[in-house]
């Protein structure tokens, strides 16, 4: 199978990220599958009972980030 990957970044309003978070988290909770899409091209990933889960916080003077990673 070919690789598929995508890394977009996009500038929103605050609620917008958390409704498209939210989104995604219903999604995962919901299914044992997510899909993304992107240039036109759909991939469904399907998702098992357990998940590792990592959040890495990173804060700076001048920029705040948080990372959420899900790998199985």
């Amino acid at each position: 199978m070919d690789l598929f990957e995508t890394d977009t970044t996009l500038r929103l309003r605050r609620e917008e990220a958390a409704a498209r978070l939210h989104a995604f988290a219903d999604a995962l909770g919901r299914n044992n599958a997510v899909e993304f899409e992107h240039k036109g091209r759909r991939i469904t990933m399907h998702v098992p009972e357990e998940v590792d889960l990592k959040v890495e916080v990173e804060i700076s003077d001048d920029e705040h980030e948080v990372e959420i990673e899900l790998s199985w």
